[in-house]
Parts: structure tokens; C-alpha cells; sequence
């Protein structure tokens, strides 16, 4: 290097190293410091190539963003730079990044970071192979892993991953995992604040904590303070319950559920089932419970005949080999063989004891207490006392005994007559079952009274048998009563039926009830009133976010010359990503026009005119509805805009590509169809569907090119190439007329 050159080199490294000499237009990007200056016209065009010293990094500035790399390729013209090696970008005091490689735009002020990127802020820390940050919205974005780590207490990771810094917000999408202390979070579609740690969860989603497991497909949950609810196929598998219901409420740190709506609680140890529309579960040593209303419903499940329990509440309390159910306020009990009502109903699952049990006593003589008797109905046989007990085998399933006590009651009709009932009353009755279920054996004792009819063997009526006695004891058969015993007895009488008064055919308390029996489950609830399920409210549904590339961004990038061109546009795992063309809202008011506009970015590196044909009738394509656009050759994408006369709507249009036959080749990297409050977004990936090529363009589906030939027509060498709408951008226009 010769004298003049290391002289100017010398004050080149000082004029740059100077940070208030080096004066630049507004917005352009500022290099405050750089060890040594390179030019390289082959590989890099038009760029510096700043690399840094022993004493410190390159340094570079932009407005509110500092950013400190080992070396920097610098294109000043397109106000975009390239930074390689130990790159650190800050922001303010909000926001400190780093990464292997960062590619950093000031026209579009979207940073493009590689390479174990993590970027910081104060609540936060995100991580991941590339990163995108949109410096005006705020915005970070991954969409191939990544990981966050809220306070050091909290990591999430997802596929794709979007951070609202104003608001705090995360947007996960994916194979979502949140990871704390107490609880792991796995989702799909996943929203989170990390100021407060609320997390908003769609899709197939569980929560996992020790005590719980928990299963919805829209649900929210505070991980601060272990609380949520769940939705939609909501489900918590505590340690041997299961929860369902429409509507599902949570606290981990109280161990408590509450749920709402078509609710089922399924205890696995005791096979038993809980249904209502309002419940709640605690969980514990000490307070292991559930408690369920509006239209409760408790069954025991049984290999042959299950069990069925209805009342206005039900509670289940204890632990799980001792558990007691009460059913209290018109409490109902069924299956096949035996129902029954009573005021409440008490059953212990350990003991295979069921109480059927009368309100408060009354009096005997009280219209209220004699209505809510205990009742249980067996065959053709009807039970009531005071209390009844059901006393079954917990291992065979089976009803073993019965045992009434005080003013036991037992009636059946007469088989034949079908006008006279049978009956036996005393102080306490003992019933036994047979295998059957069948109630085969009664003993009635203390003060014992009774009516039979009686008959021969051909079933012809002897007389009505009515004595007083100690004691009763009678064998059932399928076809009534087979024989009965009396002991001690004190008066007794065979008579025939017609020498008996009509209210000497009933004993005192006679109480037939067969209106009230229960022969289907659903007669458990003819007597409940009209059910109002709960209006549940609270979680939205999901709602996509809008894409991080949308078109306001396209639009910052199209226009951001090198940058757009060679990283983001053509990234086209990004156009994939898009499945469909988006209609949407427009948000931005500046944008909103009256006008019908077609906007186009598009790749021409050559000179050229482009025409829109429109219309908005049958008719074919004229001059008079078109408009010409003179378009520049670049090396870049560029924004192409048609406006088309107001109360105008289109539902043809042809976009002629161009008249310069040695353009050889374009690219349209997005198309927008834009009328006042809405506009349609089709990524370069969608295109080919709605808008079709006619002979003169070749369409290449690998990258997207479009190629532009000539055709011998008439003997004559013709260029007429066009892009003509198909029949579905004419029904993809009506979403926004």
C-alpha cells in the first residue's frame, strides 16, 4: 500500500470511528465504528465490508437499534447490512438479541437473525435457530423451534412461535410445551402473557400437574396461580376419578374442581358413575369429595344390573375403599328388579349397606312425613317403613337382605282378583333374597298383622285370612305368596270375602303407591322440574393470528431492494405456510380506498409495460377498461398498483404481462385484490389457481417463474403474453363485494 492510499485509509477508520462526523440522511444506517474497510466489486457489489479490530467489534446504529458484529457487509444505497460473528443487537433498554449471523434492513426495519439466535427482554428470553424481528411492530417471529423462558420458572417451546413485545403476548402454534415447578402444558394452538403467566389453550390440549391430569380442546390456566377452566370434551383424571363436563373449573394448589353441564364423575376403583349439571370435587387425605346437583344421578355399575340413584343432591364422601354416597331431597333408587323412594338415601360402598331414610319424625299422622316414607318395591311386592335398609354383597353384587324398622309395611295385589291386596304390618321386618334378586323370604316381628286372600290349588278364593300375632314369617313364589307362618299369634279369622266390609279389607296405615313406582330409569325424573342447562361463557374460539408475512410487511420488503429480494421473498417454506388465499379486514385506515385495487409484487428485471384488463360484464376485454403501468427493470421485487375507477367491481380481470420480448422471465411473489374495508391476499404459491397463464407464458410450479415466449402464429412470429382470471377468483371476489 502506497503512502497516498494508507494516509486516506487511515482517516477513513477515523472519520467512521467519530460518531458525530459521520452524518448520514434520516433512517439510514450509521457504521459508528469498524477496524478495517474493504471493497470486494465481484462478490459484493455496491457494498463495504466492515471487519473489526483487536480493541472492539464493528459497531452499527439505526435510529433505536445498536448492533455489534466481528464483521458487517454494508450496502448503502439499498440501506441494508449483513453481520456475521458474535453479532448483538439492542434495542433501548428493552430488547438485547444474539446470534451467529444477522441479516438487517433500514428501509424495512426487519431483522433476519440465524444461528443459536436469543433474544432477551425484560420478562423473557426467547431462543431459537433463525428469528425474525420487526423493529416498527415489535414483533419476533420463528416458525422451525423454538424456546422461551419466562422469570428462569417457566420454558415453553413450539414449532412456531410469534412474541407481541407491547403487549406481552406470545402466539404458539405447533407442538407447544410449556414447562414449569408444578405443571406441564401441551397444546397446538397456545396463547400466552408472560406478564402474568395466563396461558390460552385450543385444540387437543392437557395440563399435567401432580395431582391432576387434565384434557380439554379450549381452555385457559393461570400458571401463577394454578387456576383454570376447560371446555370444550373437557376431562381431569384426579388419582382415580375422572371428570367430564362442558364447562370445567380448576385450582391445583386447593385441590378442588367445580364442573358445569353434562357432567360425569367415574370412580375406577368403585365403579361407580356420578351425572348432573353442577359439581364439586376435592381432592385429599382429609376432604376427598364430591358433591353434584341438577339432576343428580349416581350409578353403581354392575356386570348384569347396574344400579341407579337420583335425588335433588348427591354427595360422595371418603377415601376410596370406604366411600359413602348420600342422595338427599326426593331421593329415587332403580334397576331392573327393585326401585324405591325415600326423603335421602345412604349408601356405603364398603359395607354394601343402602339406607332408605324418612325425613325428621314429624308424627305418624303428618301428610308430609307419610309421603316421603321410605318405599321399595320388589316384583309385585311394595315396602314401607320408617328407614329401610338394603344390605348387598360388595363382592358378588348381589342385594343379600332387607331390613325395615318402625311401621314396616308390606303389600301386594292379589293375583287374581286383582281388587285385593295382600298384607302384613309390624314393628320391624327382615327380608332375604334369593340369587335371583328376588325377594323370597320376609319375617315381620313385634305386633305383627295380617290379610292374605286365600286360595286352593286350583287358585279359587277360600276366604280372607286376617289375624294379629307376634310374629309373621312367608315364602314367596314367582306366582305370590307360597306359605306363611304365624307365631304367638292372638285372634285370627277365615272368613269369606263377602262378609268383610270394604275398610275391614285393609289394615290401619294401608298405603298403596303404585302410581308413584319407578319401572324405567327415566322415570327417576318425572317428578323434577323443567331443566335450564347454565349458559356457559368465557373463551372466545381461536382465532388465527394473521401472518407474520402479511401483506403490509410484502409491501416494506418489496420495496427494500437487496434485502427483499435475496432472503425473505424467496425464503419459500414461508409462502408454503399459506394454504389458502386470506380475506380479511383491512386494519390500516391510510390503506382504505374506495376503489377497487389490484396490487401486484412482482420480479421484472427488464424494462417493460404492464396492462390490467377489467370488467364487469360478459362482455370481452377492452382498451377503454384497462390501465398501463410502465414498469422499471430491478433487481428486486416491486410494488405494482392498480386503481381502478370508483363503483366499479370487477368480475373479469387479465393482467397482459408485458411487450418486451427479451424480458425472458418474471416472478409474482403475491397478488392483492383490495375494495374499501377488505382486501384478499394470494401468496405466489396460490396464484397459479386463480389466475392462469395462456400460451405465450410457461409456468414452472418448482419456482414459481413464469416464462415468456414467442409464438409462430399465421406465419407470423407473435408475443402476446397474459395472466387471465379464473372462475375461482371470480366466486374468491365475492368474499370482499
Amino acid at each position: 500500500m502506497n503512502k497516498a492510499h494508507f494516509i486516506f485509509f487511515l482517516f477513513f477508520i477515523g472519520f467512521i470511528s467519530t460518531p458525530n462526523l459521520y452524518s448520514q440522511e434520516k433512517k439510514k444506517i450509521e457504521i459508528k465504528y469498524a477496524g478495517r474497510l474493504n471493497v470486494d466489486e465481484e462478490k459484493h457489489p455496491g457494498a463495504r465490508i466492515l471487519t473489526r479490530d483487536d480493541s472492539q467489534q464493528v459497531h452499527i446504529a439505526h435510529e433505536s437499534i445498536e448492533m455489534w458484529c466481528d464483521r458487517a457487509i454494508h450496502y448503502g444505497k439499498e440501506n441494508y447490512i449483513e453481520a456475521y460473528g458474535n453479532v448483538r443487537m439492542k434495542q433501548a433498554d428493552t430488547v438485547n438479541m444474539t446470534s451467529k449471523y444477522v441479516e438487517y434492513s433500514g428501509i424495512t426495519q426487519l431483522a433476519l437473525a440465524r444461528g443459536e439466535v436469543i433474544l432477551q427482554d425484560p420478562k423473557t428470553t426467547v431462543s431459537s435457530d433463525t428469528l425474525y424481528f420487526d423493529r416498527l411492530r415489535q414483533e419476533a417471529f420463528y416458525k422451525s423451534g423454538g424456546t422461551v423462558v419466562k422469570d428462569s420458572t417457566t420454558t415453553i417451546t413450539s414449532k412456531i412461535g410469534r412474541h407481541y413485545m407491547q403487549e406481552n403476548k406470545f402466539k404458539f402454534v405447533e407442538d407447544v410445551v410449556l414447562v414449569n415447578d408444578s405443571t406441564t402444558i401441551k397444546s397446538n394452538f397456545f396463547d400466552f402473557y408472560s406478564d402474568t403467566g395466563q396461558a390460552f389453550l385450543f385444540g387437543p390440549s392437557t395440563i399435567t400437574t401432580p395431582e391432576s391430569t387434565t384434557y380439554c380442546e379450549k381452555g385457559f390456566y393461570d400458571s401463577e396461580i394454578e387456576v383454570g377452566y376447560a371446555l370444550k370434551n373437557a376431562r381431569i383424571n384426579y388419582d382415580n376419578r375422572i371428570i367430564e363436563g362442558d364447562s370445567l373449573y380448576f385450582d391445583t394448589t386447593k385441590d378442588f374442581a367445580s364442573a358445569t353441564n353434562n357432567i360425569k364423575v367415574t370412580d375406577t376403583i368403585n365403579h361407580s358413575i356420578i351425572k348432573g349439571h353442577y359439581a364439586e370435587v376435592f381432592k385429599g387425605e382429609e376432604k376427598d369429595s364430591v358433591f353434584i346437583t341438577k339432576r343428580a344421578l349416581a350409578i353403581t355399575v354392575q356386570e348384569n344390573d347396574s344400579i341407579y340413584m337420583h335425588a335433588d343432591k348427591i354427595m360422595v364422601t371418603g377415601k376410596p375403599e370406604n366411600r359413602i354416597i348420600r342422595a338427599f331431597y326426593n331421593a329415587k333408587i332403580y334397576k331392573s328388579d327393585l326401585s324405591g323412594k325415600s326423603d335421602s338415601i345412604h349408601s356405603n360402598q364398603k359395607t354394601g349397606i343402602t339406607e332408605l331414610i324418612n325425613l325428621n319424625k314429624l308424627g305418624s299422622n303428618d301428610r308430609f312425613s307419610t309421603a316421603r316414607k321410605p318405599i321399595l318395591w320388589n316384583l309385585e311386592n311394595q315396602m314401607t317403613g320408617d328407614t329401610i335398609h338394603l344390605i348387598s354383597n360388595p363382592d358378588s353384587e348381589k342385594i343379600d337382605s332387607l331390613l325395615v324398622f318402625e311401621n314396616a309395611f308390606i303389600i301386594s295385589k292379589d293375583t287374581i282378583s286383582q281388587t285385593g291386596f295382600n298384607q302384613i304390618f309390624g314393628m320391624r321386618l327382615k327380608g332375604l333374597f334369593n340369587d335371583k334378586n328376588e325377594l323370597r323370604q320376609v319375617d315381620i316381628t313385634q305386633n305383627a298383622e295380617s290379610i292374605f286372600y286365600a286360595r286352593n290349588d286350583q287358585q279359587e278364593l277360600i276366604g280372607i285370612d286376617k289375624a294379629k300375632s307376634g310374629s309373621i314369617s312367608i315364602l314367596f313364589a314367582e306366582e305370590g305368596i307360597e306359605e306363611y307362618t304365624r307365631l304367638n299369634q292372638v285372634d285370627g279369622s277365615l272368613s269369606p270375602e263377602s262378609q268383610y266390609d270394604e275398610r275391614d279389607k285393609l289394615l290401619r296405615g294401608f298405603d298403596w303407591r303404585e302410581e308413584e313406582r319407578l319401572n324405567s330409569i327415566e322415570d327417576l325424573f318425572k317428578d323434577d322440574p323443567p331443566l335450564e342447562l347454565t349458559i356457559i361463557k368465557g373463551l372466545e374460539d381461536y382465532v388465527p393470528q394473521d401472518d407474520f408475512f402479511d401483506l403490509e410487511l410484502l409491501e416494506r420488503i418489496g420495496q427494500s431492494g437487496k434485502y427483499a429480494s435475496e432472503s425473505i421473498i424467496l425464503d419459500n417454506t414461508i409462502k408454503k405456510e399459506l394454504k389458502a388465499p386470506q380475506v380479511r379486514n383491512i386494519k390500516s385506515s391510510k390503506n382504505i380506498k374506495e376503489s377497487f385495487q389490484v396490487i401486484l409484487n412482482t420480479l421484472v428485471k427488464k424494462n417493460d409495460n404492464f396492462q390490467l384488463f377489467y370488467s364487469n360484464s360478459s362482455s370481452s376485454f377492452s382498451e377503454k377498461q384497462s390501465i398501463n403501468k410502465s414498469v422499471l427493470g430491478k433487481k428486486h421485487y416491486q410494488i405494482i398498483e392498480y386503481n381502478i375507477s370508483e363503483n366499479i367491481f370487477p368480475n373479469k380481470i387479465r393482467i397482459d404481462i408485458g411487450s418486451n420480448r427479451k424480458q425472458n422471465s418474471i416472478k409474482i411473489e403475491s397478488i392483492v385484490f383490495r375494495y374499501k374495508t377488505k382486501e384478499i391476499f394470494i401468496p405466489e404459491n396460490l396464484i397459479p389457481k386463480f389466475i392462469k397463464p395462456n400460451s405465450f407464458i410457461d409456468f414452472n410450479p418448482n419456482n414459481y417463474l413464469y416464462s415468456l415466449h414467442t409464438l409462430e402464429q399465421n406465419e407470423k412470429t407473435t408475443y402476446d403474453p397474459y395472466l387471465e382470471g379464473s372462475k375461482e377468483l371470480i366466486t374468491l371476489l365475492e368474499q370482499i363485494k
